[in-house]
């Protein structure tokens, strides 16, 4: 809303209509004791050129950033018709579409949209109700205990981005889930389906991300035959420009996963400090009914004509929380609006030039850096999007000097894996181009000689005084 539309005498007159005498009036249920008098840390009202002032004067102090971070959230280009149609007011205020009869644009989009997953991923069916890919994950964990029955542990690989874990770990964890922690292959960065024997034990679903957090790619049919000889479901943590060329986990195997899930915010979503984004998931017709969210059917009316309307859906999920299957309501239709339009205009070729591209420049980027002397690959399997690199420097020192230069150069690992000290997580979609690339080269390799030159605690030369005469 660009402006606040009631004046004084509009609250007058709605006051009146009411019978209220103030506006303090509406709130005096409230007892005194939880009022609060002033907001102390909320500075004086601005006017409108004073707000926009200082909103630019915010925007600049952001400065511009060549982005080498990809870790879950990604810059890719965006054509401009995607959101000019998107904040056109028939999409960018429809409300949750109860009734069928006034939503039907809503509504096909939203179809649109799950035909579209359905297809990029392979499976079945999909829904459109989804916040992001983190608590996409966790829906996917609680669809699997539902579906299994049995057993309320899921083995979820370090692999899985860090966020995503403690995410999922948020959600599940009051609710008697166990998640059991799969290390990774030191030398691949991957999950050795080898290794999972001596861990599996009862479990309800193997999650499996495609590619992994560190962008190597892992071996998805081995481990999808070995979650189904288990009698685990299988869920795939996918990245959908990466299904562009990538098997999708409907094939992986040889009976496919069992539920997709991932992140949406590569179709169409800008990175906007992180959000608003849109999850997707997709799974088995023979898993439907515990799907959560909104799932939108294509139906006839009396007289043969094609309609849409929400279907498979309890009203549990919308009034009686405690019974839901999920306590998800949104569609985040402006997201999947966005997401569908960026699809449709990009199309399958489209689609699958930005994800060669994207492999294409990380590639490069790693051939070009890892010729820089201290700087190396620390896993050895196929890739895509993004790879591991370490460097023979402290990389918070590294990282800040190339942010001086106007480059974000990548995600230290070392927090979230502390036997990654010095290792640099880097990401070059289609964005980026070759001088820039170059220009990482350049900087990274006058920062590391530096430090080469001189090593944090060296002892500098004693400074001698001359006596003056």
């Amino acid at each position: 809303m660009p402006f606040i539309p009631h004046t004084p005498d509009d609250i007058a007159a709605m006051l009146r209509a009411i019978g209220a005498d103030d506006l303090e009036q509406l709130f005096d249920e409230i007892p005194a004791s939880l009022r609060n008098d002033r907001l102390e840390n909320v500075p004086a009202q601005l006017n409108e050129m004073e707000t926009r002032r200082l909103m630019m004067q915010r925007a600049a102090t952001d400065g511009h950033y060549v982005n080498f971070i990809g870790a879950g959230a990604y810059e890719h280009h965006i054509p401009a018709a995607v959101w000019e149609l998107v904040t056109r007011g028939e999409f960018y205020s429809a409300y949750t579409p109860y009734q069928a009869e006034a939503s039907q644009g809503t509504l096909q989009v939203i179809y649109e949209f799950q035909t579209m997953i359905a297809g990029l991923t392979g499976m079945d069916a999909a829904n459109a109700s989804l916040y992001e890919g983190a608590s996409a994950l966790a829906e996917a964990v609680l669809m699997a205990v539902r579906v299994h029955k049995k057993s309320r542990r899921i083995l979820m690989p370090t692999t899985v981005h860090p966020t995503y874990r403690k995410v999922v770990h948020a959600i599940v964890r009051n609710q008697g889930i166990e998640l059991v922690e799969i290390p990774y292959d030191r030398a691949g960065g991957h999950v050795d389906p080898g290794s999972l024997a001596s861990i599996a034990g009862d479990a309800a679903a193997l999650v499996i991300p495609q590619p992994n957090f560190f962008g190597v790619l892992e071996e998805v049919d081995a481990l999808t035959d070995f979650a189904h000889e288990h009698k685990m479901l299988a869920i795939g943590l996918v990245n959908p420009v990466a299904l562009a060329l990538l098997k999708p986990p409907g094939e992986w195997g040889s009976d496919g996963a069992d539920i997709a899930v991932g992140e949406g915010q590569p179709l169409g979503a800008p990175l906007s400090s992180g959000g608003p984004y849109v999850g997707f998931m997709a799974c088995k017709q023979a898993h439907l009914r515990q799907m959560p969210g909104r799932i939108i059917g294509r139906t006839v009316d009396l007289e043969g004509r094609p309609g849409f309307a929400l279907t498979l859906q309890a009203r549990e999920q919308h009034i009686r929380r405690s019974k839901a299957t999920s306590n998800i309501c949104t569609n985040q239709g402006l997201l999947a609006t966005a997401a569908t339009i960026h699809m449709a205009l990009l199309g399958r070729e489209g689609l699958e030039r930005v994800s060669a591209q994207c492999h294409a420049n990380t590639n490069r980027l790693v051939q070009i850096l890892t010729a820089i002397d201290g700087v190396d690959t620390v896993f050895d399997r196929p890739r895509f999007h993004e790879a591991v690199l370490r460097v023979q420097a402290p990389l918070d020192d590294v990282l800040r000097e190339l942010e001086a230069e106007g480059i974000v150069g990548g995600v230290n690992l070392g927090g979230d894996y502390p036997e990654l000290e010095n290792a640099v997580l880097v990401c070059a979609t289609e964005m980026r181009t070759e001088e820039e690339i170059q220009e990482y080269y350049r900087q990274l390799e006058r920062v590391l000689s530096k430090h080469r030159l001189d090593p944090p605690g060296a002892q500098a030369e004693p400074v001698v005084e001359i006596e003056k005469r």
